[in-house]
């Protein structure tokens, strides 16, 4: 059964969740400030619309995809913004990664006006949505929820409900934590193996199986001997993740001395021009640094 669905935000993520809704038979209306990406969707059988309040009018579910909590409050509440739009009882669905404060702020504000609210960040990348594998972490009331799978179950294989709103937000920060923390020990085992002498392209077959696989082991090992670093993500999106991360663990009391020393050589990394390049590139702090330190 294909849904009425808006999409806000049309970026690198948002695209692919477009066209995999687009795929599956779903009736898409697409808004995003870059009318290029907009444009892309509408060859595929999306429609254009002007605003996100236009987007929204005739939507079941509100899809928003966009970099920060401050971009979702606008378009979500702002002038010409889903709220304005969307006809009550609409429910938006926000696959942003933003702060669970913020999150529970704005389920509380679209309730005011009559709408449901549901955070279902994800983890995957574009390639998982593109094949509808996505995993979705869900936050708010239990029928919203329930509700938001039968437009997500087109894009996502693994879908949890975590509790109130802002628990999908924060078992996001919890994913970056692990998935910030991996690519760095990744990335320097690596570099290790390629100093070594070792055929590191063989890696991830000797290790398959092992205590020491892993979906990013497999993955990004063989990215990182190739220096392949097409963009499926951003360190700067990294970035922000990891700094809320850490917001979130001096408000909790929580000791985290791995995950600020990951942030740092993300932010290092973004200093050095590369934020704007795939999670790949952290494989440039270990080669930087041996460059750096070679006599």
């Amino acid at each position: 059964m294909s849904e009425r669905i808006a999409l806000i935000g049309a970026g690198a993520m948002g695209s692919a969740i477009g066209r995999r809704l687009l795929e599956t038979g779903n009736s898409l209306t697409v808004f995003d400030l870059d009318l290029a990406k907009v444009e892309e969707l509408v060859g595929l059988g999306a429609v254009a619309a002007a605003s996100a309040a236009d987007a929204s009018r005739d939507a079941e579910y509100v899809i928003t995809s966009l970099n920060a909590s401050r971009i979702v409050e606008i378009a979500a509440f702002g002038q010409d913004g889903i709220a304005e739009g969307a006809k009550p009882g609409t429910l938006i669905i926000d696959m942003s990664s933003i702060e669970p404060d913020a999150t529970r702020r704005f389920a509380q504000m679209a309730r005011q006006k009559g709408l449901a609210w549901v955070d279902s960040p994800l983890s995957g990348g574009a390639p998982k949505a593109l094949v509808g594998e996505l995993t979705l972490m869900a936050g708010g009331e239990a029928a919203d929820v329930e509700r938001a799978h039968r437009a997500l179950r087109h894009v996502a294989s693994n879908y949890t409900h975590m509790g109130p709103s802002g628990a999908g937000q924060t078992t996001k920060l919890i994913n970056q934590v692990l998935c910030g923390l991996g690519f760095l020990a990744v990335a320097e085992a690596t570099q290790l193996a390629l100093d070594a002498g070792v055929d590191a392209a063989k890696i991830p077959q000797a290790l398959k199986g092992g205590r020491a696989d892993s979906a990013l082991l497999q993955e990004y090992l063989p990215r990182f001997v190739e220096k392949d670093y097409r963009r499926t993500g951003r360190i700067d999106n990294m970035v922000k993740d990891l700094n809320a991360v850490n917001d979130l663990a001096r408000q909790t009391g929580t000791s985290m001395p791995m995950t600020a020393l990951c942030a740092e050589i993300h932010r290092m990394l973004t200093a050095a021009g590369l934020g704007g390049e795939d999670q790949a590139a952290v494989m440039e702090f270990f080669k930087g640094a041996k460059q750096e330190f070679e006599v």
